[in-house]
């Protein structure tokens, strides 16, 4: 049976666009599988611990083969616990809007909180990083209202999805699906929002 996390980046509730398209894939995918878990992790429901200076002293101490201890203990212990529900699941739905050309605070945490030696990744000094989520798959859905392909600079530019893509990847999740929504301050939204939500039940009947 398989498992499917969704995570959400925008704070924006009912009127979030991203949120909105990834409720169109879920209500899909539990409609062509049927017993299979579907889970919502809201990046802004206030369980997302910090990742400051108690938490990056314990991944230094994990990184050369200590155990952290006191408050050291206590901030790997919040971050392992998240580490541990994100990775319980082998199937991953992300809703991302653009934020100033890139992600969402939140999601830049969450990536800091998870990306854990032994967890998410494992590196050796001579053949470097190797993702530890392999076999998983995911789908992002990319969302922005000024920047679109085709525009020049003066419209932004899309780290959002160099920079997450690249990162899913570097984790080990090379099975990566993207639905794309991008009106732009000229485009049209219906028919945009239309293809959107066509392409995410596309791709959710067969995820």
């Amino acid at each position: 049976m398989s498992r499917l996390l969704h995570i959400s980046a925008s704070p924006r509730g009912t009127e979030s666009i991203s949120l909105a398209i990834a409720q169109t894939f879920t209500e899909e995918y539990r409609s062509t599988h049927p017993g299979a878990v579907v889970d919502h992790f809201d990046l802004w429901d206030g369980t997302l611990p910090e990742f400051g200076p108690a938490a990056a002293g314990a991944k230094m101490t994990v990184f050369g083969g200590g155990t952290p201890v006191g408050e050291q203990a206590e901030a790997w212990a919040a971050a392992v616990r998240i580490c541990e529900r994100f990775t319980a699941y082998d199937r991953y739905l992300f809703s991302v809007p653009m934020w100033n050309s890139g992600v969402p605070y939140k999601l830049k945490q969450f990536i800091d909180v998870v990306s854990q030696p032994g967890m998410v990744f494992d590196v050796h000094q001579e053949t470097g990083y190797r993702g530890l989520l392999t076999g998983k798959r995911a789908t992002v859905v990319y969302t922005s209202a000024v920047w679109g392909p085709g525009l020049g600079p003066e419209f932004g530019a899309d780290f959002q999805s160099a920079f997450f893509g690249r990162w899913l990847r570097w984790a080990g999740v090379a099975d990566v699906q993207e639905i794309r929504h991008h009106p732009t301050l000229t485009g049209s939204y219906e028919n945009e929002r239309k293809q959107a939500d066509e392409r995410a039940r596309e791709i959710a009947r067969t995820f």
